[in-house]
């Protein structure tokens, strides 16, 4: 590493406290808007400021996938179809990728401001506006300005994360960053499966992740702070070069400070950094899969051992295994890349297992009975081999901006976001199109899963626990037409079996109906007699319970195809990891540690005339 990349200098910040409007040092604009601190602190506060960052990210994306966990019951509260909620997403996604964009400026104006308020905009729509939306264009107008407020926050979380953590601890800083997206996955299925049953409604769902974002907001307001420009402009490799980015920051011009982010985007345009970018987005396509349609995914394809769909609350314990296994993976391959010194052996480690894991959870889907925690190990894995991936390769990632100019790494960050959701949002557009079951699937459900009038049973419960009296009703629909129409003349006769009685019966149903009755008879009072109300539930139904037995048996399918696209992107990122930053061999990586080390302490002797 040579002297030229370590000495880069720092961009201009938020104004300076003591020229901060609101009255001077305890003004109350100080208070709400002046956040920054001018010393890169110790250990104890940094891993502070990091936690606040990372719990953060944590409630602002539990708040944002609130609406994954209970997708089912919102589509069918508005009567919404499949392809208007997918376009919510693929909107909310699109806005957020163009909010990415101008969150490039926290690199002039600070991180934390942007982070602070985002929690206090997220809150208010998440607990106020979305509960109490009544039609489908109105929820969509909450969700789209949600993905407003995320696209923002997508840049500057990270950014903040990066700015108080050395390279040396950049993946694992990254690893718990991540965390904030899968853990917010995490917490809205864990949420679901212990509390939607006990509400009983969707909204109850982001009533409780809207209040969370509130109190961390307070807390965030409060104790959450940013570096000041000088000190988070400079490239910090380890912690041991903190008294070196203080001693430089103290001798930086305001000329020099202005000059380090002129034309921010002729430097980070360039080929490497895009095609790294463009190489992750393609790889977490699967990724966003999870996060916004495995909850209608498993509820529309998978069935219990008693033949019974999975419900919502099920399928959202599958998907706390997956967030679960994520959240814990992506910290601990962050902290052994740390420990090694390298990225890129990582990435394709990632890559090529969770290309061969997908493979075999792709076949899983042609089998509707798989068992449950079959689907949840596999689950599992699959998450684990996308973490191995992502941590290192947002530290690599970061690393390589870094090498450009450190004073752009929110203008890095916001390409990266800009083209992560513009990727994401594009490829879902075709989502409703591969998949087509899944509205008559989620439209219909509440018909098989509902209680039947008169009865303790549900016409899906019925289906599974008596076929027989279920396929004798289809073979002799019409018949059992007629026979409910009359049933008085009917009954009368089977209680009364006179000739009068008889003929009245051949006279209502017809002579050749009555007779096909009488040698059924036996089959009609074991079969039919003792579930009428049952069986005149599934024939009032019967078009709609079809449609869904139909969907249902085509939406593995369809899904298997959108996973075969998440199998190219992972295909396709693997000559991407190339265009990163950083070492492939831990040997090599050290000697450049070694090397820094030295450098660092020269110039600092230089700059405070003693030794480090």
């Amino acid at each position: 590493m040579t002297s030229n990349e370590v000495t880069t200098t720092p961009t201009t910040g938020a104004p300076d406290a003591s020229r901060a409007g609101g009255g001077g040092r305890g003004g109350p604009l100080r208070f709400l808007f002046v956040h920054e601190i001018d010393e890169y602190p110790s250990s104890g506060r940094r891993l502070g400021y990091l936690s606040l960052a990372v719990l953060a990210t944590v409630i602002l994306y539990y708040t944002y996938y609130t609406q994954t966990g209970v997708t089912p019951p919102i589509l069918q509260s508005f009567h919404m179809t499949f392809r208007f909620y997918v376009w919510i997403v693929i909107i909310s996604n699109l806005i957020g990728a163009f909010a990415s964009l101008p969150a490039s400026k926290t690199d002039r104006l600070g991180r934390s401001n942007v982070v602070i308020y985002g929690l206090l905009a997220v809150g208010l729509i998440v607990f106020f506006w979305i509960p109490n939306t009544h039609t489908e264009w109105n929820f969509a107008a909450a969700i789209c300005v949600l993905g407003l407020v995320e696209g923002a926050i997508l840049v500057a979380t990270p950014a903040l994360v990066r700015d108080f953590s050395p390279q040396l601890g950049r993946a694992s800083a990254m690893g718990f960053w991540t965390i904030g997206p899968v853990a917010g996955s995490l917490i809205t299925s864990i949420v679901a499966t212990h509390t939607l049953d006990h509400f009983g409604d969707w909204q109850s769902q982001f009533r409780i992740s809207g209040a969370s974002a509130l109190v961390v907001f307070v807390i965030c307001l409060f104790f959450l702070k940013d570096l000041s420009s000088r000190i988070r402009d400079q490239l910090m490799v380890t912690t041991r070069d903190r008294l070196l980015v203080e001693a430089r920051s103290r001798g930086l011009s305001e000329e020099a400070v202005l000059d380090a982010t002129k034309r921010p985007w002729s430097q980070i345009l360039k080929w490497d950094l895009v095609g790294s970018a463009l190489g992750i987005a393609v790889f977490l396509l699967i990724y966003y899969v999870a996060a916004a349609f495995f909850t209608i995914f498993y509820s529309t394809s998978f069935r219990n051992p008693s033949g019974l769909l999975f419900s919502v609350t099920q399928a959202n314990g599958l998907n706390a295994w997956f967030w679960g296994a994520n959240a814990i993976s992506l910290v601990v391959f962050g902290v052994i890349s740390d420990r090694l010194r390298v990225r890129k052996p990582f990435m394709l480690i990632g890559a090529i297992g969770g290309i061969a894991t997908l493979i075999y959870y792709i076949s899983l889907a042609d089998h509707a009975n798989t068992g449950y925690y079959h689907l949840a190990i596999t689950e599992v894995v699959l998450a684990m081999f996308l973490a191995i991936t992502f941590s290192p390769w947002m530290a690599a990632y970061t690393e390589t901006v870094e090498a450009k100019n450190p004073a752009l790494v929110a203008t890095g960050l916001a390409l990266w976001g800009w083209l992560l959701r513009l990727t994401v949002g594009i490829s879902f557009i075709f989502l409703p199109i591969v998949i087509s079951s899944v509205n008559p699937a989620v439209d219909y459900q509440p018909l098989a899963t509902a209680v039947i009038p008169g009865t303790h049973t549900t016409a899906q419960v019925f289906q599974v626990q008596h076929p027989a009296s279920v396929a004798f009703a289809q073979d002799h629909a019409a018949l059992l037409k007629l026979v409910q129409q009359n049933q008085a003349v009917v009954v009368a006769a089977d209680l009364n079996p006179t000739v009068a009685n008889q003929a009245k019966v051949a006279a209502a149903i017809g002579l050749k109906n009555a007779l096909q009755l009488n040698s059924l008879k036996t089959q009609f009072n074991t079969l039919v007699v003792p579930y009428q109300n049952q069986l005149s539930y599934l024939s009032a139904h019967q078009d709609k319970l079809t449609s869904l037995e139909n969907a249902v048996a085509e939406s593995p399918k369809q899904w298997q195809d959108w996973f075969w696209v998440c199998v190219g992107g992972m295909v396709l990122f693997i000559p991407t990891i190339w265009l990163t930053k950083g070492r492939w061999s831990p040997a090599k990586a050290k000697r450049d540690e070694d090397e820094h080390e030295a450098e660092v302490a020269t110039e600092l002797k230089e700059l405070v005339g003693a030794d480090a």
